[in-house]
């Protein structure tokens, strides 16, 4: 695996977790199925880019260069940019923000320092007092199955609003990494099947297939780089 992750949880009110990675040597690996967005660092060849990543509704492969460096902002469900629809950034439909030098870039009209592995906490608690990070309380609501104060048609419409993807498609996309990940570790495929709540082997499969972009076996086997891989807590 040319892909070496780090990664650790966050106590932001807006921030699930912050990675960071960097490649060993170019190459492909699976970019799979994420039901959130992200604002990701990347510094490689001398230049820094800033993107705003959005969730993934399916596996597609992706290329990677050599000698990269990447530090990823993953916000939690709810958190949004009210400028920036998560819906107009879904599968691959990234934007770059613009450089103001080598140490910052423009975010409407002022000029941000890159965050850093350490400092993502300060940096997103800045973009929030200035409204430039929000977050729709219904979508917790939603997660936690307390949605009595809402209509069924008004927590889906929050919720599709917020995170880009329905909250059937989170549940399936999350279901999937959490099988991925139990298949990583050694459990078998049967097990994984009644551990993840798959109806049956081909259930998983077809499920695996098309989110993670392998067959359980592969996974198992570790045939292919993959990005990282984890899950919301609790699932």
């Amino acid at each position: 695996m040319f892909l070496i992750f780090e990664n650790r949880p966050s106590d932001s009110p807006f921030v699930e977790r912050i990675w960071r990675c960097h490649s060993e040597r170019a190459g492909s690996f699976l970019s799979v199925a994420a039901s959130h967005w992200e604002m990701v660092v990347t510094r490689h060849q001398g230049k820094t880019t800033l993107t705003v990543r959005g969730p993934e509704t399916k596996a597609t492969t992706a290329d990677c260069p050599a000698e990269g460096q990447w530090i990823g902002i993953r916000f939690k469900l709810g958190a949004f940019m009210p400028q920036l629809p998560v819906r107009d950034i879904r599968d691959r439909r990234d934007v770059n923000l613009p450089d103001a030098s080598g140490h910052s870039f423009w975010l409407n009209g002022s000029a941000w320092e890159y965050p850093d592995f350490e400092n993502a906490e300060t940096f997103v608690s800045r973009l929030a007092h200035d409204g430039l990070i929000a977050r729709d309380l219904t979508v917790a609501a939603v997660l936690q199955g307390q949605m009595k104060d809402f209509s069924l048609r008004s927590a889906q419409r929050h919720f599709l609003q917020a995170t880009g993807m329905t909250h059937s498609a989170f549940r399936q996309i999350e279901r999937a990494r959490l099988a991925a990940n139990l298949l990583k570790q050694g459990v078998s495929i049967l097990d994984t099947v009644h551990e993840a709540g798959y109806f049956d082997q081909a259930h998983l499969t077809r499920s695996l297939k098309y989110l993670i972009g392998q067959t359980p076996a592969k996974i198992a086997r570790g045939d292919q780089q993959l990005s990282f891989l984890y899950n919301t807590p609790p699932f």
